[in-house]
C-alpha cells in the first residue's frame, strides 16, 4: 500500500519509463533549500512499483537530513531503478537513465548506491554532467564507499565512548550485517583496531573475503540479529529495526551504514526504552556523500573531505548528549537538527 504521507515535503517526484530499454525508475527530490538535490541511485528487484516509490521517498528525505547535518550545500534526492542488478543492467538502460536525469536540468545529482557500481554511473555520465563519485573526470574521486566506512567507524567509536566509556573498540565484538562495499571497508577498520567480528551476508564471496582478511566469524542471516555482540552494525538494506526485531537485539549499541534502519520513527523510542544507543543512520553514514559533495565544489580537496568525515564523531556525540539531557531518542534529536538547518536556509532564500 502507498503511504501518501511519504510525499510530505517533497518538491518533485518523477517516474521514468523507457520502453526500448525496459527502464523503470523513480527520482525523488525532497528539498533543494541548501542546494541541488544529491543522492545515489539504487537498483533493486522490488516486488512492486509501490515498494520502489516508497523507498525513493524515504531515502530522499533521509538525504536531505544527511546533507544538512553534515554541513553540505546540497539538498536531498534519491533515484531507484527497478530491476535485478545481476541480470538487468545494460549500457542502453543507463544511457536512457542519464538522459532523463539531464532533463531535470541539474536539480538532481546522482551517484552509485546499492546495486550500482562506479562503472555503471560512468555510463550515465556520458549522457549528463549531473553525476558524481566517478573514477574519471577532472574532479573525480572514485568509489565513495571507503569514506562512508571511515565515517561509520568513527561513529561506532563515538557510540562506544558514550555508552561504554571506552576510547576504542579493541576487544569488543561487532556484528556486521552486510559486508559488501561499505561493510567490507568497515570490517577492515574494526579488525585493524582490534575488534572481534561476526558477519553475515547473502554473498558468499564477500563473506570469504572478510573471513580471510579480517579473521571474521560467519553467522547466519537471522543469527546476526541475536548475536552476543557489543555493537550491531547494519550495513545492508533498511528497516532492520522493526516490531519483530527490536526484542531480539543483544547489542547495546546499533551503529551501522545502512540507510533507513528504523522501520518507523517510533522505533527510536523503543530502542531507547530498552537501553540501546542508536546512532542515527544518516548522520553516521554521511562519509560517502561528503566525498561526492567535494566533487561538486569545483575543485576536489581531500583535506576538506577528511575534516568533514572526522566531524561525524562530534556530531554524533552532540546528539547522544542531547538525547540524555532531554530524555528523547537520538533519531528525533537528529531530525530536529536537520530541520532547523534546512528551515534557516529556506528563510534565507525567501
Amino acid at each position: 500500500m502507498m503511504d501518501v504521507n511519504q510525499f510530505k515535503g517533497h518538491e518533485q517526484v518523477v517516474y521514468l519509463h523507457d520502453k526500448k530499454t525496459g527502464l523503470k525508475a523513480f527520482i525523488a527530490v525532497h528539498d533543494t533549500s541548501l542546494g541541488p538535490a544529491a543522492g545515489g541511485c539504487r537498483m533493486w528487484k522490488y516486488d512492486t512499483e509501490t515498494d520502489a516509490l516508497n523507498d525513493a521517498l524515504r531515502l530522499s528525505r533521509g538525504m536531505s537530513h544527511k546533507n544538512a547535518v553534515a554541513g553540505l550545500k546540497l539538498g536531498g534526492g534519491k533515484a531507484v531503478i527497478m530491476g535485478d542488478p545481476r541480470a538487468d543492467k545494460s549500457e542502453e538502460l543507463f544511457r536512457a537513465f542519464g538522459r532523463m536525469i539531464n532533463g531535470l536540468g541539474g536539480k538532481y545529482i546522482s551517484a552509485e548506491d546499492v546495486g550500482i557500481s562506479v562503472s555503471d554511473m560512468e555510463i550515465v555520465a556520458e549522457e549528463t554532467p549531473y553525476v558524481a563519485g566517478l573514477d574519471k573526470g577532472e574532479h573525480a574521486s572514485g568509489d565513495p564507499s571507503p569514506f562512508t566506512a571511515t565515517g561509520t567507524y568513527l561513529g561506532i567509536k563515538a557510540a562506544v565512548k558514550h555508552k561504554l566509556g571506552l576510547d576504542d573498540v579493541k576487544g569488543l565484538t561487532v556484528a556486521v550485517q552486510g559486508v559488501g562495499h561499505v561493510g567490507y571497508y568497515l570490517c577492515k577498520h574494526l579488525h585493524a583496531a582490534g575488534a572481534k567480528l561476526l558477519v553475515s551476508d547473502i554473498d558468499l564471496d564477500a563473506l570469504k573475503r572478510v573471513v580471510d582478511e579480517c579473521d571474521a566469524t560467519v553467522v547466519g542471516l537471522d543469527d546476526i540479529l541475536t548475536a552476543d555482540a557489543d555493537v550491531f552494525a547494519p550495513c545492508a538494506l533498511g528497516a532492520i529495526v522493526n516490531d519483530d526485531t527490536i526484542g531480539q537485539f543483544k547489542a547495546t549499541i546499533i551503529a551501522g551504514a545502512a540507510n533507513n534502519q528504523l522501520a518507523r520513527d517510533d522505533h527510536g523510542q523503543a530502542l531507547m526504552d530498552r537501553g540501546i544507543l542508536y546512532a542515527p543512520d544518516y548522520v553516521i553514514n554521511a562519509g560517502g556523500i561528503i566525498n561526492v559533495a567535494a566533487e561538486t565544489r569545483g575543485e576536489y580537496d581531500e583535506a576538506w573531505v577528511n575534516a568533514k568525515v572526522d566531524n561525524i564523531y562530534n556530531s554524533l556525540t552532540t546528539i547522544f548528549e542531547r538525547s540524555v539531557s532531554e530524555k528523547r531518542p537520538t533519531n528525533i534529536i537528529a531530525d530536529e537538527l536537520a530541520a532547523e538547518i534546512i528551515e534557516k536556509a529556506r528563510q534565507e532564500k525567501a
